[in-house]
């Protein structure tokens, strides 16, 4: 037993001790399943907590539309943020969380809505799971309340196992059996030295509140406000680093065509300029040629200037093409 695992190991016991409740914590809406020992690491179903001592899982089922759609759209939106920032985020989705024992077998295990891991050349775990203790912790968890509640059970794991920042989001959309106690909205808690608190800014995507990112979780189509907090947020973690958009590949080939587009509608609009000053139309011929990417500007330009009829400017232009 190192002495991390001894830490965790007794900072998790404490807290049930402190709570004044039962031994293992409360997942209100889940119900429990007998998954063995040996049985729970080929297990492929989803979790939300696994307990060795009695090798009982809480599993909350079905899975509803509106509670998946939260937690992929988180992937959408960080991975807009990771283009402006220009270094990757790697989203696990709900791979397991595992906390070993005093005698280093596997005791408790959590699967998350969503995780986010800002440095993706660190994600990747040791083994098939995120071992507490060991690996490198999400940056971000998300989990997504809509017949669960996490206050009463699940939120107090990740405070005493250590992570850094967890996400509660309660969709727009309830669901039949939604506690009244849940009101929609996204809390954000943070890791600090008397354990979590509440924060109305992430802070590992800095400038991004609560309220924004509640809005880009439920809105079916992304807002311009969405756009310019993605945008803000992007560029404020990319400047922290000295990273931008044009280290983002995807973004950078983007970029590098609109700036190609632009100039050839610019071409277009010059040599169409001087054409029409001279009393002639632009065709479809010459808008074709004035298209093309291996195309001088300089060479339109003089050919529009000194030709003497469509015919001649085509001329040119394919002469000086080649």
């Amino acid at each position: 037993m190192t002495v991390m695992d001894e830490a965790l190991h007794s900072k998790d016991v404490a807290r049930s001790a402190r709570s004044g409740g039962p031994k293992y914590p409360e997942f209100p809406g889940c119900h429990p399943v007998r998954i063995s020992r040996s049985e729970i690491k080929t297990w492929e179903g989803r979790i939300e907590f696994w307990d060795a001592d009695t090798e009982i899982a809480m599993v909350c089922e079905p899975t509803t539309w509106y509670h998946e759609v939260p937690a992929q759209r988180l992937v959408r939106l960080a991975g807009l943020i990771a283009a402006v920032r220009g270094a990757q985020i790697e989203a696990a989705g709900a791979s397991d969380l595992l906390l070993r024992n005093a005698r280093r077998e596997w005791w408790r295990i959590m699967q998350p809505d969503q995780m986010l891991f800002l440095d993706q050349q660190q994600a990747e775990p040791e083994g098939l799971a995120v071992e507490v203790g060991l690996d490198r912790l999400p940056d971000v968890v998300l989990e997504v309340d809509n017949t669960t509640d996490v206050r009463r059970g699940k939120l107090g794991l990740y405070e005493a196992w250590g992570f850094p920042e967890v996400w509660v989001e309660v969709p727009e959309h309830p669901a039949p059996s939604r506690p009244a106690s849940l009101r929609s909205g996204l809390t954000i808690h943070l890791a600090s030295e008397g354990g979590f608190r509440q924060a109305e800014v992430s802070r590992a995507f800095p400038g991004w509140t609560a309220a924004e990112i509640h809005t880009a979780l439920n809105e079916p189509a992304m807002s311009a406000q969405t756009v310019a907090a993605l945008r803000r947020v992007g560029r404020a973690m990319g400047e922290a680093e000295g990273a931008g958009p044009e280290d983002d590949l995807f973004l950078r080939e983007e970029r590098a065509e609109a700036r190609t587009q632009a100039k050839t509608e610019m071409l277009q609009a010059n040599v169409q300029e001087v054409l029409e000053s001279r009393g002639w139309s632009v065709t479809a011929a010459i808008r074709r040629q004035l298209s093309q990417p291996d195309l001088d500007p300089a060479a339109a330009i003089q050919a529009a200037l000194s030709c003497r009829s469509e015919e001649d400017f085509l001329l040119r232009i394919r002469a000086a093409r080649q």
